[in-house]
């Protein structure tokens, strides 16, 4: 029963207006995954990283057995189950306190990994792979995140097109939130999905609107963490974008971030410090 008032309490933060800002360490247990695919597989690894990620400021462990980068290769349900949940009991046995995220599509994974110990299912497909994943979320009652995407992983940045992408992407909010609404989901985290089915022109136009979505009364998570928005713009490579990243979460949080999806712990701790001293500043 404590340990669910400490989940309640967390939870209930991210949905105050007036609190910090948090950090969603990633966590990917892939051998694929655009960065850090294949150093999270053995257990040491992952728990020295997720207490790495814990003591530099995360709130919340996104934990990621599927890797959903551009042509990723398909995985699955039974492969993506055996990589995710032992992770999830293997986390929250170390760290029973900390918020953990399953970064899951699949209704059925949702399911096993919030009775195997977390709070949040983070669908990169916003319900539109997974009929069955809005019900799930209700059933378990776990805190869900709605990212947008266009398309699938296979597929999504063959040609994506947009007449106007901040508009489209809202009401795709809408109408999405009200199904979860009617499903009997509660809490409900919005994230924009950049590099989902989008450009580079898209992404950044998104970017700049991103206060839009603040209109929806749902904590807005961005996840810009060494994308190919930063890498192409820059002309450079994932392990060199670091400094682009932390500019680009800067400006999130200017524009209404919530939270920060990030590989790079420490350094969205200090964007988000210095947005907090600016804030308090009369």
């Amino acid at each position: 029963m404590a340990q669910d008032t400490v989940f309640y309490q967390k939870i209930k933060r991210i949905f105050d207006q007036k609190s910090s800002p948090l950090i969603m360490g990633i966590l990917n247990v892939t051998p694929d995954s655009f960065f850090d695919g294949g150093k999270y597989t053995i257990e040491q690894y992952w728990l020295e990283h997720a207490k790495e990620m814990i003591d530099a400021g995360a709130g919340i462990i996104d934990i990621g057995a599927y890797s959903t980068r551009p042509g990723a290769i398909e995985v699955s349900e039974n492969e993506e189950l055996e990589r995710l949940i032992k992770v999830i009991f293997s986390i929250r046995k170390a760290f029973p306190e900390i918020l953990i995220s399953a970064d899951t599509f699949r209704a059925e994974v949702a399911k096993q990994s919030v009775a195997a110990g977390a709070n949040i299912i983070n669908d990169i497909s916003g319900g539109t792979i997974d009929d069955r994943m809005f019900d799930a979320v209700a059933e378990m009652n776990a805190t869900y995140v709605l990212m947008h995407i266009q398309g699938t992983p296979k597929n999504m940045q063959g040609d994506p097109q947009y007449k106007n992408v901040v508009n489209e992407v809202y009401d795709f909010f809408i109408e999405k939130l009200k199904i979860l609404k009617d499903s009997g989901v509660e809490n409900v985290i919005l994230d924009p999905g950049f590099g989902f089915g989008k450009t580079v022109e898209h992404n950044y136009t998104l970017l700049k609107n991103l206060n839009k979505f603040n209109s929806l009364n749902c904590p807005v998570l961005v996840g810009l963490s060494r994308k190919s928005m930063v890498n192409k713009l820059l002309n450079i490579s994932s392990k060199d974008s670091l400094n682009g990243t932390s500019v680009l979460n800067e400006i999130s949080l200017q524009n209404g971030a919530k939270i920060l999806r990030v590989h790079d712990v420490k350094e969205a701790k200090e964007a988000i410090t210095i947005f907090n001293y600016m804030e308090d500043l009369k």
